[in-house]
């Protein structure tokens, strides 16, 4: 068993660390809020603009957008916009996405296609950076309020291979906030764009095009696709948040155990040191 003084110096390093996790989950718990109403704010746009689209996807059917149309059966390179965070110490969040994620690139590289990834985050462009893949493009330090704005040109990237069909698929990855205990990897299509259902349609629609179909639906449908990235970019922020938040508490619960079992270690010790003195003592006075 160890010392006192050893025993003492443990319970101190443990108990420096409880302050710090402790401190953490109360600054993630403060920020949760913040970052779920900033998310709920943006989801009826985000829905709204799915319903557009729905119904744009109906109609004017003379022309088709580049984003809409499949390349072909045979899918030559396959492209990833990942989202994660650019810190650490929130639990499994980066680590499940990205187990998910190489799952589903691995079964397009059974097929020969080649990929290649557009990183939103610090973590998916470290983790990355040392997986056989092509990095397109990186952002990093989005902050607690992300702007569509720094993340336009990456998502240009990915959209202008597309257009000139050097690319076949796109797929945005991220971690889908469902509650404060539960935050869900998903990999979703982007482009082309799947269909999608709105069951406030039930005939066929058809619109004027003002100048003209193809200028105004290329203008829409690119907005469609930054509010997508833009959306799952806090989606993830907000998982963020939760995860670090029960991440650190864990870490709390645990070093308080870890407290209460050094501290009886140590009273152990101290006994067993105050039992030797005793029997020294008789010892010695049995000697005389």
């Amino acid at each position: 068993m160890a010392g006192s003084k050893e025993i003492t110096s443990k319970i101190k390093s443990v108990e420096n660390t409880k302050k710090v996790t402790s401190a953490l989950e109360m600054v993630s718990a403060s920020k949760i809020r913040k970052s779920q109403d900033l998310m709920n704010a943006t989801r009826p746009y985000a829905a709204m603009m799915r319903r557009i689209i729905s119904h744009l996807g109906k109609a004017n059917p003379e022309y088709r957008h580049p984003f809409t149309v499949s390349h072909g059966s045979e899918v030559k390179k396959v492209a990833y916009i990942v989202v994660s965070t650019d810190r650490g110490l929130c639990g499994g969040l980066n680590t499940n996405l990205f187990k998910r994620l190489l799952a589903h690139m691995s079964e397009w590289k059974k097929r020969g296609a080649e990929i290649t990834v557009v990183t939103l985050g610090k973590k998916a462009g470290s983790y990355f950076r040392n997986i056989d893949v092509d990095i397109a493009a990186r952002v990093t330090g989005m902050g607690e309020k992300p702007q569509i704005e720094d993340l336009i040109g990456s998502i240009k990237v990915v959209l202008d291979q597309y257009r000139d069909q050097s690319v076949d698929e796109v797929f945005l990855a991220y971690n889908d906030f469902i509650n404060t205990m539960a935050q869900k990897p998903v990999v979703d299509q982007l482009l082309p764009l799947p269909e999608t259902d709105d069951e406030g349609i039930g005939d066929i629609w058809d619109y004027i095009y003002e100048p003209d179909a193809e200028t105004l639906l290329d203008s829409v449908l690119i907005r469609y696709i930054e509010s997508l990235v833009y959306q799952a970019v806090l989606e993830n922020l907000a998982s963020e948040h939760a995860a670090r938040m029960i991440a650190m508490k864990n870490a709390t619960d645990n070093a308080a155990d870890l407290i209460d079992a050094l501290k009886l270690d140590y009273n152990k010790a101290r006994q067993a040191a105050i039992t030797q003195e005793i029997s020294e003592i008789v010892s010695g006075a049995a000697a005389v």
